[in-house]
């Protein structure tokens, strides 16, 4: 649990001031305010959540840690406690600056609202959905495999046919995408161990992303939507907004393309970003691998500030098996192909097709949205509605089922518990 968890209870203080929070802002040195209690979780990796932990370092992780814990996780937190907030930063900012009466009010009608929603049953999962949702997805696959193998001559008829099987399982993929989504933010399971393992087989085995990557990585964006982290050492920036040098979504980032290769794409990223699109889950594909294997010190596995520590995989095995077992099967319907441009052909729009598919829909949801230094940043509800937008629905549901939910998305990241059905 990390050196915070191990802290004497003598070593407890009585009251803090933001500037002294502040000053914690790193995985191995980090402080957090939830409810007016300070907490000291520095190097607690092996937290369920991920590196999540670490984004409200040196700031208020009241919200953040509401949005993602269930009804009692507040009682582990006492091991942590370091002391309070004195009564001067309880009604500031951590920057120190004063709020108003109308921001404290705001900030406890925001907490208010959760607890409604919740009692009103929005956050209740619905059984007969996701046995539909589950079966509908799986047979996707199933149509684009049987389309695969069944149209196996060099005919230009069955060429078409192949592709268009191609892009069925590249859809699947983007499918499977979102119903892990679902399940790994518990909107499916209330038992959050079964939702991981269930989680591991639409996550690993069906779609090939490993579950540990993901849920560091989009936990992460959820805490901290569209924010620059405050320095190399810290957790509290946003995976999904790390693009350069190939794409720069403010002023800062543009600093950074001092290459001529950097420079180059930032100057052509309007011509380049669907293309780079379409690369995406290949990319995706590579981090995830990256990520269990550990292959480099870019793979995200190594704790920033603690050079040669890694962050724990869950069931590390298990997660490595479940990704060989998705590969087998992949390449066995890519060999399927009766020559090897077929082959190729359909790993290549298979991939394009869950690319463009999957990262649309990021796309419109947070590309183009403010973005913030994480030393900046608003208050949590500002900064969820600042940095999404949602998508306009269409009278036949094809937006929605499309966007897995998440045409939604100011919602989503609110009350991310909120069952997709109940969102209709």
């Amino acid at each position: 649990m990390g050196k915070g968890g191990e802290r004497p209870p003598k070593l407890v203080a009585s009251e803090f001031a933001w500037a002294e929070v502040t000053k914690h802002r790193t995985p191995n040195d980090a402080y957090l305010v939830v409810n007016n209690k300070v907490y000291d979780v520095s190097g607690w990796h092996d937290h369920p959540g991920g590196d999540v932990i670490f984004t409200a370092a040196g700031d208020d992780a009241t919200d953040t840690f509401t949005m993602f814990h269930a009804n009692g996780t507040s009682k582990h937190l006492d091991q942590f406690c370091i002391g309070s907030l004195d009564e001067t930063s309880r009604k500031q900012y951590s920057s120190e600056s004063p709020k108003t009466d109308a921001q404290l009010n705001f900030e406890r009608g925001y907490r208010s609202l959760r607890i409604k929603l919740k009692k009103l049953g929005l956050f209740d999962s619905s059984p007969l959905y996701y046995a539909y949702k589950q079966l509908s997805t799986l047979m996707i696959a199933v149509f684009a495999a049987l389309i695969i193998t069944t149209c196996n001559t060099t005919s230009t008829s069955h060429l078409f046919a192949r592709l268009t099987g191609a892009i069925m399982l590249g859809i699947f993929f983007q499918q499977c995408g979102w119903l892990c989504h679902e399940i790994l933010h518990h909107q499916v399971f209330p038992n959050r161990n079964i939702g991981r393992f269930v989680g591991y087989l639409w996550g690993n085995l069906a779609q090939g992303f490993s579950v540990a990557w993901w849920t560091n990585k989009h936990n992460t964006h959820h805490a901290v939507p569209n924010v620059h982290a405050t320095g190399a050492d810290a957790q509290n920036g946003d995976p999904d907004i790390d693009t350069m040098p190939f794409l720069a979504w403010s002023r800062p980032m543009l600093q950074l393309a001092k290459s001529k290769f950097s420079t180059f794409m930032v100057s052509h990223q309007h011509i380049a970003y669907f293309p780079l699109l379409a690369l995406a889950r290949l990319s995706w594909l590579e981090q995830s691998l990256a990520y269990v294997l550990n292959f480099d010190e870019t793979a995200g596995r190594q704790v920033k500030g603690a050079p040669g520590e890694l962050k724990p995989v869950p069931h590390e095995k298990l997660e490595l098996t479940l990704l060989g077992l998705h590969y087998s099967w992949y390449l066995a319907l890519a060999w399927a192909h009766p020559t090897w441009f077929d082959t190729f052909l359909f790993i290549l729009v298979s991939n394009v097709a869950c690319g463009l598919a999957l990262a649309s829909v990021f796309g419109l949801g947070h590309n183009g949205m403010a973005v913030y230094d994480a030393a900046k940043r608003p208050d949590y509800w500002k900064l969820q509605v600042t940095t999404t937008r949602n998508i306009a629905q269409d009278r036949f549901g094809f937006v929605h089922w499309f966007c897995g939910g998440l045409d939604y998305q100011v919602e989503h990241h609110l009350f991310s518990f909120c069952s997709t059905p109940q969102s209709w």
